[in-house]
């Protein structure tokens, strides 16, 4: 059996902070971390399939994320009214090069992380929920990866973009191919994988790396977990089966 998608973790300044934005942007509740690991977790209430965890980190974001939500909407007054509740939340509308004639609206949360809402009507996303897809930064070859990683098949695979969704529906993870955005040190966002309950971790890992992904640390804690990275170099990690 292949690893879960059990979290994607954020890095924050202040992630109490930012987890009541997300908590109260999307309606999830708060919880602190109820698997064991570290950091304020939100716990979905919808199809999601994976929790949203917030982690403390000093360093200031300086480059645009690899990976942002694409947040649905119904009609034009629903994206008003999400664009204007995050807005009341403390998110602020930045500009990432969208052109006027663009549906979709582009803001970031309290820490500066990007996401969109995205105009009704968007027929790639028209059988997804509120959360529509992890928009994410990669080429194709990553995207290929994440499939094989989570047992999930490409929906897309067209001019170099992919796409891949859980059998169980949720979002949809997507990666938009070259030309690639630069990185500056870790990705603030990244993938938390957790093996099926009694599975050998080290098996796990040994797949992974067969795929493509590379081993980089493990931490040392209590609370054990190893640190890899894709085909791409974005850092994920696998927990330790409880």
């Amino acid at each position: 059996m292949t690893s879960l998608l059990h979290a994607l973790d954020f890095d924050a300044k202040d992630p109490t902070l930012l987890a009541d934005f997300w908590a109260g942007f999307l309606g999830w509740e708060v919880s602190t971390a109820p698997d064991g690991a570290d950091g304020i977790v939100l716990l979905p209430n919808d199809d999601t399939g994976f929790r949203l965890r917030f982690l403390p980190r000093q360093e200031k974001k300086t480059v645009q994320n690899q990976l942002h939500f694409d947040l649905t909407s119904t009609s034009l007054d629903d994206q008003r009214e999400v664009v204007a509740r995050a807005l009341d939340l403390g998110a602020r509308h930045i500009d990432i090069g969208q052109t006027p004639d663009d549906g979709h609206v582009v803001l970031a949360d309290p820490e500066g992380n990007e996401f969109c809402v995205i105009e009704p009507g968007n027929k790639f996303l028209a059988d997804c929920g509120f959360i529509g897809a992890l928009a994410c930064d990669g080429s194709q070859a990553v995207g290929y990866f994440w499939s094989k990683a989570l047992g999930w098949p490409l929906i897309w695979d067209q001019d170099e973009e992919t796409a891949i969704r859980s059998p169980h529906g949720g979002p949809k993870v997507t990666w938009g191919g070259p030309p690639l955005n630069p990185r500056d040190g870790r990705n603030r966002l990244r993938f938390e994988l957790a093996p099926p309950a009694g599975a050998d971790q080290q098996a796990e890992i040994d797949r992974l790396v067969a795929l493509g992904a590379t081993r980089i640390a493990t931490d040392t804690g209590e609370t054990r977990w190893v640190t890899m990275s894709d085909p791409d170099g974005n850092e994920f990690r696998v927990l330790t089966p409880r």
